[in-house]
């Protein structure tokens, strides 16, 4: 919502003070019969364009003081024009700031002052219900224009605070999503390092050769994290994609990576699958073979993916190397894999699959057209 230059707060009672005092001489050669401005007319004159310097701070005291001045002026017996402008916008002023009960309440104050002075004070010729009814209609509409502005600020105020929420969701919800990459990353290519050290410290005195291989999936297992940290960090930088970009079509290399005797099976037509269904995938496929590692090392690992008309199915089960599959323990693995399965509408399931474990993935897709 843009806010008026503040340019105007200082310049505005000083061009309202001078419009009235000036204008005001003019009105008097127009209104001979009305009594001419002597100093106390000017001091009523300035008045008004005074408390309109607090006009912001204190817009019920602005109002009362303007309106005062201005019947004083009128009783006084001064000309009728210009006197106005202050409590024109000092009551347009405090309807706009939401002071709604004091507004109207000192306006039917006023109406009722001007009818009276009109009426029997100071009869107006040929007055009557029409002379009540303009003034009535002058005041309705000042209330009516401040009431809109009002309404519109409130409006765009209200719009204002639901973008920045939403924003701020958005951003929370992004952040969520940057701790859950890195949970998957850090996870798999650690459990990684950690089961290959195992191994090469095993070996190296014995089988120096099958330490040396072991040592260099240790080098890429790390050369590899640090490259996807990067990557999901990378979205804290400006002009920087706003999700990491691990997908199925790096299926393959994750299965290298892993050092597990892996069958990967598709079924169905092949296709390309939207952006969160497809890194939803790959990081439930990454954890479920982060899993085998941790808890079943040195069993052979089965991957399905079955590209269906809506669904995507994912199915990764490992034969248990010889030991009991993992147990649901209180880990983040499988909740986190669940986790996203739900996000995307879709369902998760994992348990024991006769020696082994199975994780088992079902996520929508938008249905392949013909």
């Amino acid at each position: 919502m843009r806010a008026k230059p503040r340019w105007i707060d200082p310049l505005l009672p000083l061009f309202v003070g001078i419009l009235q005092v000036m204008m005001t001489q003019g009105a008097q050669w127009t209104q001979r019969e009305r009594v001419p401005v002597d100093p106390l007319g000017n001091v009523l004159l300035v008045a008004g364009p005074l408390a309109l310097a607090v006009r912001r701070r204190h817009p019920i005291l602005t109002l009362i003081v303007t309106i005062t001045a201005t019947c004083a002026f009128i009783v006084r017996g001064h000309a009728y024009g210009p006197i106005f402008f202050s409590p024109v916008i000092a009551l347009y002023n405090a309807v706009v700031l939401g002071h709604r009960r004091a507004v109207w309440a000192v306006s039917a104050a006023t109406y009722a002052f001007f009818v009276a002075y009109t009426t029997w004070l100071a009869p107006v010729p040929d007055s009557g219900l029409w002379h009540m009814f303009a003034i009535a209609a002058v005041m309705g509409v000042i209330l009516a224009v401040g009431e809109f502005t009002r309404a519109r600020r409130e409006r765009a105020a209200e719009h204002e605070r639901v973008e920045l929420e939403e924003s701020r969701r958005q951003a929370s919800e992004e952040r969520l999503t940057m701790a859950q990459e890195l949970h998957d990353v850090l996870a798999h290519n650690i459990s990684l390092i950690h089961v290959q050290a195992s191994t090469a410290l095993h070996l190296i005195d014995d089988h120096p050769e099958q330490a040396r291989t072991a040592l260099t999936t240790i080098k890429q297992a790390s050369k590899d994290v640090l490259t996807e940290m990067r990557s999901v960090l990378s979205v804290l930088r400006d002009g920087a994609p706003r999700f990491p970009t691990a997908g199925l079509e790096r299926l393959d290399e994750l299965v290298e990576r892993s050092g597990l005797p892996v069958t990967k099976r598709v079924a169905g037509a092949v296709r390309a699958l939207p952006p969160g269904v497809d890194r939803a995938g790959y990081r439930i496929v990454q954890e479920a073979l982060t899993n085998v590692t941790r808890h079943a090392p040195g069993s052979t690992v089965t991957v399905l993916l079955e590209y269906g008309s809506r669904e995507l199915l994912i199915r990764v089960t490992d034969s248990g190397g010889g030991t009991p599959g993992e147990s649901l323990g209180s880990g983040n693995g499988v909740p986190g894999m669940r986790e996203r399965a739900t996000a995307l509408g879709g369902s998760l399931t994992a348990g024991h699959h006769g020696q082994g474990f199975r994780v088992e993935a079902r996520l929508p897709i938008p249905e392949e057209p013909e």
